[in-house]
């Protein structure tokens, strides 16, 4: 008796009968292996990682009270952390450029993939967009600590416009990704996360004092949005 070999893309005709008008089957078809998974498939799971991972390194600003950088926290910017001429200044801009590198990682894939889906597209370029401009904003820090050194102004133009675009890509991103149906409270993360952003400009307008309490409250509330959108994301 002879032996069936099939190659990948041989068709059957009939079962083996090769009878004329029998069904017509696929080799492949009858393979047992799973078809492979879609990009945009492998891209959520892993994107959820990278965001959770984000979460949790965009508040390295935490490690201030384990080191001695000589700022208040209820005073200071956490930008104070890595100005120019402050000694933790390459630790905490490692850390912020990981956290950006991480969320754009996450974003990145899941913008390219586009689709019928909405906002959320423009959500996820929005994402790409504030960790690119994060990168901007340790490439351009500030020169000093306005909170503790005199004659240091608290507004650095290159660095002042860059966080300001930083906001403005996270609170678009905030608008149209789908954490913000995370959960009851979700809805509500974005909205004190920017009353607590707006509370952080006195010290522009010549009015320091108890900023750093409103900016590290805000950064916390990022967090939570980043892990928010990370556990949806693992879920879908």
């Amino acid at each position: 008796m002879r032996t069936l070999r099939f190659r990948p893309t041989q068709w059957l005709r009939g079962g083996t009968s090769g009878h004329p008008g029998a069904p017509t089957v696929r080799r492949d078809a009858l393979s047992s292996e799973p078809p492979p998974a879609a990009p945009a498939a492998v891209a959520r799971p892993g994107g959820a990682g990278l965001l959770l991972a984000a979460a949790v390194v965009y508040n390295d600003w935490l490690l201030e009270f384990a080191l001695p950088t000589g700022l208040d926290p209820r005073h200071s910017y956490v930008s104070e952390l890595y100005a120019a001429d402050q000694p933790f200044r390459l630790l905490f801009s490692a850390l912020e450029l990981t956290a950006a590198g991480l969320v754009v990682a996450a974003a990145l894939p899941l913008a390219r993939r586009g689709g019928p889906r909405g906002r959320e597209p423009a959500g996820w370029w929005c994402l790409v967009a504030f960790g690119v401009f994060s990168v901007a904003d340790v490439i351009v820090p500030m020169r000093c600590a306005a909170s503790v050194e005199a004659g240091c102004e608290a507004v650095n133009p290159w660095h002042t416009a860059t966080s300001a675009l930083v906001h403005a890509a996270l609170f678009g991103a905030m608008a149209m990704l789908p954490g913000r149906r995370g959960g009851a409270w979700a809805p509500a993360v974005p909205v004190v996360a920017l009353v607590a952003a707006v509370c952080t400009v006195g010290p522009l307008f010549g009015h320091p004092g108890w900023h750093g309490v409103a900016q590290r409250a805000h950064l916390g509330l990022v967090g939570v949005w980043l892990g928010a959108v990370g556990v949806r994301l693992a879920r879908r």
